[in-house]
């Protein structure tokens, strides 16, 4: 084969699938296509682990600790290969398995606490948690390892056991992590399913499941939903984001220039709660957008296994296709590309780094979430003005406002409707807080102790006082 020409569909062994370098677009691997009816077989046998893995709380710690340990130990194999299958920089990668490992400590250190009801009876009641059986994780291609631990990590900790399912785009570093994870945890605790449709709907479908728990987009949010109905399981959906970022006028703006850029393009933009609009002050706005500008003009862009990349390409066609057509749209309807608004030409499925000014306000890549390295950059005259135009969006994740005068910007963030605001930085998380979003941005909570208790059911004992 020459490596000039992209091998998109190779001949692959039977049950296969091909997995592609998005820096390359060509092929270097394959994972296994596993069918419907294979699950069956992984939910039952995930079903009979539960009845000893849920039993003892202690040793369920013991074991995520000793998971953490273990994928530490393998971040050297990892990495790499989360950066050749997604594209991220190596450096991102390897902050993705630390987070990971991270995770599955945080949860490890959490057990659920009886809680007792006073309410003047004479009948002492008390509410006990018992975790709810086996869990589908569903997970999409921008950060397959730890959007995994995020949900495996607290349903395991809570007593279930978990049938996971990467993207098709990225499954191989998620295959590599659960055969880490299962030398060190009890037999079919975790199972690793890998393959194209209808293997996520049969999973998220299957009656022996107890709650589904899901990122990716609001339309396949909706039929995850509509396939876990079948059967009343619980739902947890974390359906994406169009963030804003709105800009005071007493805002520094050299000084936040670095921040805001990065809260944008990190992981080529790829990232749910990612800032995907800026709203900036008329009189600061030609600063604002030069600022972004020259750092998209300037940022290495390039394979993510090359040390100097600070930017590496979009993760599928379909996806560059996406940001290219809608890039495309603003610039015919009158917005202006002041730095990139273009793909590059090289092999692969990289865009340049685009800033866009002047853009219509109901363009595309204002209205939807661009999931891409593309930023709109808004003016506004009146704040009231740049707040109600935040709030206008059927999403409501995350948002953030940027000064000086840190009660004011405080006042400002109390007022943006979405499940996190920030100020003077953007989608820092810490694994002991909540992350939930409103209106179509999900169902549920992960996060902290308030996720982990999403993975329990309350079960209420009652008994007479002693007389």
């Amino acid at each position: 084969m020459s490596t000039s020409q992209p091998r998109t569909e190779p001949s692959t062994g039977p049950g296969r699938f091909p997995v592609t370098d998005p820096a390359t677009g060509e092929v270097f691997d394959e994972a296994p296509d596993e069918q419907p009816d294979t699950l069956d077989g992984a939910v039952d046998r995930a079903h009979r682990a539960w009845s000893h893995w849920r039993a003892d709380p202690q040793a369920r710690s013991s074991a995520l600790c000793a998971a953490a340990d273990a994928v530490v130990a393998a971040g050297p194999e990892l990495a790499p290969l989360l950066t050749r299958e997604q594209g991220k920089p190596l450096a991102e990668s390897h902050a993705e398995v630390a987070r990971t490992a991270a995770r599955l400590r945080y949860f490890a250190t959490l057990t659920a606490e009886s809680q007792p009801i006073a309410d003047g009876r004479p009948v002492r009641s008390e509410v006990r948690w018992r975790p709810g059986g086996p869990t589908a994780a569903v997970v999409p291609w921008n950060f397959p390892l730890q959007l995994a631990s995020a949900k495996f990590a607290p349903a395991l900790a809570a007593g279930n056991t978990v049938v996971l399912k990467p993207s098709p785009y990225t499954p191989l570093a998620t295959r590599l992590l659960g055969s880490v994870i299962a030398e060190v945890l009890p037999a079919d605790v975790l199972t690793v399913v890998t393959g194209r449709e209808p293997l996520g709907a049969r999973l998220v479908s299957h009656p022996g499941i107890r709650h589904v728990t899901f990122t990716g987009s609001v339309p396949t949010g909706r039929a995850v939903a509509a396939g876990a109905a079948a059967s009343l399981a619980r739902l947890t959906l974390e359906l994406g984001g169009n963030d804003a970022a709105v800009l005071l006028d007493d805002v520094d703006v050299e000084r936040i220039a670095d921040r805001l850029f990065w809260a944008a393009f990190r992981n080529c933009g790829q990232v749910c709660m990612a800032v995907k609009r800026v709203y900036a002050p008329a009189r600061l706005y030609s600063q604002v957008v030069e600022a972004l500008a020259h750092r998209a003009r300037t940022v290495a862009v390039g394979p993510g296994l090359d040390p100097d990349t600070r930017i590496g390409p979009l993760n599928n066609p379909a996806q560059r296709d996406r940001v290219e057509h809608g890039t495309a749209k603003a610039l015919a309807a009158g917005a202006r590309a002041a730095a990139g608004g273009h793909r590059l030409d090289r092999p692969g499925y990289f865009f340049a780094p685009t800033i866009l000014a002047d853009v219509p306000a109901d363009s595309a890549v204002v209205r939807e979430e661009q999931f891409g390295p593309v930023l709109p950059v808004l003016p506004y005259d009146r704040l009231d003005d740049a707040v109600a135009a935040a709030n206008d969006t059927g999403f409501g994740l995350g948002g953030s406002v940027w000064g000086t005068d840190l009660d004011r910007a405080e006042a400002v963030a109390d007022r943006l409707e979405c499940g996190t605001a920030w100020i003077n930085h953007h989608a820092e998380l810490s694994l002991a807080q909540p992350f939930a979003g409103i209106k179509e941005s999900g169902v549920g909570v992960a996060g902290g102790p308030w996720g982990f208790y999403g993975n329990l059911r309350p079960f209420v004992v009652h008994r007479p006082e002693e007389t």
